[in-house]
């Protein structure tokens, strides 16, 4: 809280780049699920996530944590990102892609493909939930979307993503590509 006091403070410049580069790589991540696997897209919204932030730096509240509030700015901008998208890009196909399901970056990739069956909101409600470790109740205050409604996007999002890796497994006859879907739950 040091770091944000300083940043809001005084405008403290050095203090902001410390907390970009803390709190970066789960920025980037989060908007890589959310853009289901466009990187791209995801570090440009990373970085105009920060962007927005340094300028409105003095706006935060410390009521709730810097955490929360970067992940709304960013959850605000992929909105606005997704509206302005005409055309969506096409999706290849999961025979299209080999996976090692044995490494991190193969499981962060299935993820992404996995993310690629849900609406947006079931995106970010499961990636705050799983991913972010946030509440139910701490979604709610990131998205703006009612805490019933998060559960259920949660909860709609796990049926989804199992049953289309079911349905990918028989196609396939491949093992497993989903262990631990469920994993943890967060209370609301």
């Amino acid at each position: 809280m040091e770091l944000v006091a300083r940043a809001t403070n005084s405008a403290d410049k050095q203090a902001f780049a410390l907390l970009v580069e803390r709190h970066q790589s789960r920025i980037r991540q989060f908007l890589r699920r959310l853009t289901a696997g466009d990187w791209h897209s995801a570090d440009d919204l990373a970085q105009d996530t920060f962007l927005l932030a340094y300028r409105k730096i003095h706006q935060f509240r410390a009521a709730g944590s810097f955490n929360a509030w970067l992940h709304s700015i960013a959850w605000r901008l992929f909105l606005s990102w997704k509206r302005k998208q005409v055309k969506q890009a096409e999706i290849p196909m999961w025979d299209e892609v080999s996976v090692d399901r044995g490494s991190a970056l193969d499981a962060e990739m299935t993820a992404q493909r996995l993310m690629r069956v849900l609406s947006a909101d079931q995106r970010v409600a499961i990636t705050l939930s799983y991913a972010v470790g946030m509440t139910h109740h701490q979604i709610s205050e990131v998205t703006g979307i009612p805490l019933g409604t998060v559960k259920s996007h949660i909860s709609r999002a796990i049926k989804k993503m199992k049953q289309h890796a079911i349905n990918h497994e028989q196609q396939a006859g491949q093992p497993a590509l989903v262990a631990g879907i469920e994993g943890k739950r967060h209370a609301g």
